[in-house]
């Protein structure tokens, strides 16, 4: 009877091993979906199209990534403030969504190795004289809650003169400053260029660039095994150029060089 016992208990003892060795990855293959988080109203990253389907250069990198590991794929809307949040929460296996890699987010989730990257820049109309940060001094700079750009400009707004104004996505954004209701954007330079395509009349264009970001995918901290299966399929996507493709084709450059090296 105690070696029954004792045999149980060990039963239980390598279930519960097994149990914390087990992460997401194992999750997510034995389910045959990854579910990623992904803002579908950041365009050219995320975007719908007539049809009101996903595109964008991240829509397309979780399709790749998803076709590659034979899985079904879930996109999980969000926006700039609640990416993290459905990481946490369970709602998401995976970030891919313009996530740029900062100290701050670090402490809260682990990044795999950068899969492109992000220009962000003060942009203005043409006429507007703004060159630096003095330029901005008494006017309103607009941003996306929660994104780099609202988290960096912030606390400097005291300091160096300007206030703040936030949208709730992008899209939102992007269409008040279309309509001539910003002064002065923080975003990423592409979206600042497709505010001047939009309104020529007031020709949107950079001004001055505040930080040049690495984007990666996020995954909830202590997820190993995931992070290193993601940090592998990015390492080869990036060598074998399919990445490069796929950025180039919705943002019009091509990823910075040393990336591809």
């Amino acid at each position: 009877m105690n070696m029954l016992k004792m045999a149980l208990v060990a039963g239980v003892v390598l279930c519960g091993a097994n149990a914390a060795l087990a992460d997401a990855y194992d999750d997510i293959i034995a389910a045959g979906k990854i579910r990623v988080s992904t803002d579908l109203a950041i365009p050219p990253s995320g975007m719908l199209d007539a049809e009101l389907q996903p595109i964008g250069s991240d829509v397309e990198t979780a399709k790749l990534l998803a076709g590659d590991w034979g899985l079904e794929l879930e996109f999980v809307p969000t926006t700039g403030a609640t990416r993290i949040p459905n990481l946490q929460t369970g709602k998401a296996d995976v970030i891919i969504s313009t996530l740029s890699v900062t100290p701050q987010r670090a402490e809260v989730i682990d990044f795999t190795v950068p899969y492109a990257a992000l220009n962000s820049v003060v942009g203005a109309p043409k006429a507007a004289d703004i060159s630096d940060w003095e330029g901005l001094r008494g006017k309103a700079v607009t941003v996306t809650r929660g994104t780099t750009q609202d988290t960096a400009l912030t606390p400097l707004a005291g300091e160096r003169g300007y206030t703040i104004t936030r949208y709730d996505d992008d899209a939102t954004m992007v269409t008040a400053a279309v309509s001539g209701q910003a002064a002065a954007v923080a975003t990423s330079e592409t979206l600042i260029n497709q505010i001047g395509q939009r309104n020529p009349e007031l020709g949107f264009e950079p001004k001055f660039t505040i930080q040049v970001f690495d984007l990666a995918m996020g995954v909830r901290k202590g997820e190993t095994q995931l992070k290193e299966k993601l940090d592998a399929w990015i390492t080869e996507n990036l060598k074998n150029g399919k990445l490069n493709d796929i950025y180039q084709k919705y943002h019009g450059s091509p990823l910075p060089a040393e990336m591809l090296n």
